[in-house]
């Protein structure tokens, strides 16, 4: 009677307040996934992890040493990947990072380019934004990718040490200012000799991934290759 009166519930609240898909915000997910069908398979996909350059490395050409680069999506303003990222960093659903990370390191894991790396470290939160949003979301999609890839996650060599204003709207140079001595390691011996994956939700002018690479790169032996979620268009 009680499991009955609860499904009851369940199909109630459904019937008012719908769990619809985080992309388009329109139909029902696929069982277990965040996503409809529809999104699924229209979700702009890259294809990056399969090329050695692409417009990821492009972007970041002769900035510092890359091993490897890659987006899962193409991230299009007012597309269903904004949406889908919007609801990961804003709407208090890491749950949406860690999925799509699920997905991703399947694809990254199968791939020559990633498929002997050593670590993820994913760009790190100062802390008192991680305070006000419970959670970093790049740390969410690194834990995605670090169970599908079987590879740990490191979330303290690396940390933020200077609250940065937002990135929004401001040049490539001005980012690149905005970030370039906000990250400092802690006991960086232990990535000696490490191939890293740094990880990040979207790629836009690269000038925070170029400052923790550049960071990261102080140790030595260590290789660079960065994954993110989306790439937005210029």
């Amino acid at each position: 009677m009680i499991r009955y009166l609860n499904q009851l519930r369940e199909g109630f609240i459904s019937l008012f307040f719908p769990n619809l898909c985080l992309a388009c915000g329109e139909r029902a997910p696929i069982p277990e996934q965040l996503t409809c069908v529809s999104c699924e398979y229209y979700l702009p996909k890259t294809g990056f992890h399969l090329e050695q350059e692409n417009t990821f490395t492009d972007r970041l050409w002769g900035r510092f040493p890359i091993h490897s680069a890659a987006a899962y999506y193409h991230f299009v303003k007012g597309g269903r990947v904004q949406k889908l990222i919007h609801n990961l960093k804003y709407n208090n659903r890491p749950e949406v990072g860690y999925m799509i990370g699920l997905k991703y390191g399947d694809l990254l894991k199968s791939s020559a380019l990633f498929n002997d790396l050593d670590i993820i470290i994913p760009v790190p939160l100062h802390p008192k934004k991680l305070h006000q949003r419970g959670y970093n979301q790049s740390e969410a999609f690194a834990r995605g990718l670090g169970v599908s890839m079987n590879l740990p996650v490191d979330t303290k060599v690396l940390i933020r040490t200077q609250s940065t204003t937002t990135q929004t709207r401001k040049t490539r140079i001005e980012r690149l200012e905005n970030v370039e001595k906000a990250f400092e390691l802690v006991k960086p011996e232990k990535l000696n000799n490490k191939r890293i994956l740094l990880v990040d939700d979207v790629l836009t002018t690269g000038a925070t991934l170029e400052a923790c690479a550049l960071t990261l790169l102080n140790i030595p032996k260590t290789r660079i290759s960065l994954a993110t979620i989306g790439i937005a268009e210029r």
